[in-house]
């Protein structure tokens, strides 16, 4: 079953989860810190619990000599793990550095592209794209650290409210679709 098939399925499940996700979005723009301390906090349990699940996997493996490669990297995602849930504040500068970086590259990869496909119809697109994407990851790394504070809840939040408008909007027009339906059809 595909994506909009599901969401067909259940409209009006998806209608408010899309309302649910609006409203995480406004708060999370609303109060970006919040947001952004919540994503490091997230982010660092989940690096602990796979560390500790990946040291645990490599004592029950083979000899040390196979293994010790699983117990370096599990060990590494527990200390990264810790550290970002000890120091949710300096892992949110580090996450946001991280995202400046991201939003360099990924728009220079998208100029590039836009310039190979140049001749056919929508390459501007691609152009426009990718001097957003590295525009606003300049912005980020300028204003870091100030940046730390506004940065990844402000973009979590905005994406949130973009998912949640999407949901709440194709669910709307399956519902009215399956309203007309059932009306012209005399059921």
């Amino acid at each position: 079953m595909t994506l909009i098939e599901t969401i067909k399925k259940n409209a009006s499940t998806a209608r408010w989860v899309g309302v649910f996700m609006i409203i995480a979005g406004l708060l999370a723009v609303a109060a970006p810190l919040a947001a952004g301390l919540s994503v490091s906090l997230v982010t660092g349990f989940l690096l602990l619990v796979t560390g500790v699940a990946q040291v645990f996997l490599a004592f029950r493996g083979g000899t040390m000599g196979e293994t010790i490669s699983l117990v370096l990297l599990g060990v590494l995602s527990v200390l990264a793990g810790g550290y970002m849930l000890s120091q949710p504040a300096a892992a949110l500068g580090v996450l946001t550095l991280f995202l400046a970086g991201f939003f360099v590259a990924e728009g220079v990869v998208e100029i590039i592209a836009a310039f190979r496909a140049r001749p056919a119809a929508g390459w501007s697109w691609f152009l426009f794209g990718g001097v957003v994407s590295l525009l606003l990851g300049i912005m980020v790394w300028r204003q870091f650290p100030l940046s730390g504070v506004w940065a990844i809840g402000t973009l979590v939040g905005v994406r949130l409210l973009m998912s949640g408008v999407s949901l709440v909007a194709v669910g709307s027009t399956v519902k009215n679709i399956a309203t007309e339906a059932r009306e012209e059809s005399g059921v």
